[in-house]
């Protein structure tokens, strides 16, 4: 297997340098959303591709949320993540959960994300729920039939929550139309799908959760989205720039079909913090790519990690180790440092304005942060998102 891994690699570079060994320690450790997600079923699979090929050891820790993923990592007790949007675009950006006092802006880097195209990101609603609109067998059901009925909000998972607000709004609704259920963790959210406690939930097509809920009594309906309902993406891409609409071909209920018509954005992203070793970040970049062919196949929607499925001017800067892996395999452009240069500039702004307040001491920090936020990005030419 490792033969054949580095033997495509090597095809895709065309360079000497992608021969070498990967250079990992022994022991690795990631956090990943909780067991049964796409992303710890994913790095599971990643891991047990490591160990055949290089005897690396990867420690995949589940956390329930944004923040519970994102803390180890901040701490140096972890390496790298598994993460999210939440997790490296909002923790970038300084909001939500990540716009409190002891957060602020966080100096994420990427290595590489699953950009399949083949899983959607997408609000489910239990199949059973649709019957509460007047539509069994969910025929016809839309986003804005969950008016009045119960929705899943994760405490600690602003990139969740925003997402099914963003759902919640192709379809004209708010959370102030809808029974909002809180969860302590995008597990339980799921759990509550399959006892009956909520009518939707947020998950990856392919998660392990939705695939255990789709083949209980409630089942799992994906609601559509229309690439041509322009009304309706404007309101989703309002709240969450980042998706866009797709077909999804694998995940609970979809596989084997011609898909299902949704939306998405890269899940999951490997990502770590710009202080992170630029040689170990180099390596595991590396690793990722030279030992694909080990993991693929392994869990379901993992072949979007592959070298030629990276977007390389994400909403989120890369790693420098990660940059001299991708330079040296040739696919790194002057167009994608520029990108790059300009996030990472972006990052500079939101830091030194999150300083500025902290010194200044306001009585209302949420109300403050906002104002400042606005203020520094309108002022260094930025996007003002959120």
């Amino acid at each position: 297997m490792r033969i054949t891994s580095l033997a495509a690699a090597l095809c895709l570079a065309s360079g000497p340098l992608l021969a070498q060994e990967v250079d990992l320690p022994s022991q690795l450790t990631w956090t990943a959303y909780g067991t049964g997600s796409a992303g710890y079923n994913q790095s599971v699979a990643i891991g047990a591709a490591l160990q055949e090929a290089n005897g690396v050891n990867l420690r995949v820790l589940p956390g329930k949320n944004d923040i519970a993923r994102t803390e180890p990592l901040r701490q140096g007790k972890v390496q790298f993540s598994a993460n999210g949007v939440g997790g490296s675009f909002m923790a970038q950006e300084g909001v939500f959960q990540f716009g409190a006092e002891n957060w602020g802006p966080q100096p994420v880097r990427v290595l590489a994300a699953n950009n399949g195209g083949a899983v959607g990101l997408s609000l489910a609603v239990a199949a059973e729920a649709c019957e509460k609109a007047g539509k069994p067998g969910c025929e016809g059901f839309e986003y804005s039939d969950l008016k009045g009925m119960r929705v899943a909000y994760v405490k600690g998972a602003p990139a969740l929550n925003v997402n099914n607000e963003a759902y919640l709004a192709y379809g004209g609704l708010t959370w102030d139309d809808v029974e909002i259920v809180e969860f302590g963790g995008f597990g339980d959210s799921w759990a509550g799908m399959i006892d009956g406690s909520v009518d939707a939930a947020f998950a990856s097509t392919n998660s392990g959760r939705a695939y255990e809920a789709a083949s209980g009594p409630r089942g799992v309906y994906w609601p559509p989205i229309d690439p041509n309902n322009a009304e309706g993406l404007k309101r989703m891409q309002d709240i969450a720039p980042f998706f866009s609409p797709m077909t999804a071909v694998v995940g609970a209920t979809i596989d084997g079909t011609d898909g299902t018509p949704t939306a998405g954005y890269a899940y999951p992203v490997l990502m770590t913090y710009a202080s992170q070793d630029a040689d170990l970040t180099y390596n595991m970049t590396k690793a990722m790519h030279v030992y694909f062919d080990g993991y693929d196949g392994n869990a379901p929607g993992i072949g979007g990690w592959a070298l030629d499925k990276q977007n390389f001017q994400w909403v989120a800067p890369y790693h420098e180790g990660a940059i001299r892996y991708y330079q040296e395999a040739g696919v790194w452009t002057d167009e994608a440092q520029a990108h790059n240069d300009n996030l990472i500039a972006r990052q500079a702004a939101l830091m030194k304005a999150w300083e500025e307040l902290k010194t200044e001491g306001p009585d209302n920090w949420e109300e403050a942060w906002d104002a400042k936020r606005r203020e520094a990005l309108e002022a260094g030419g930025f996007d003002v998102v959120f």
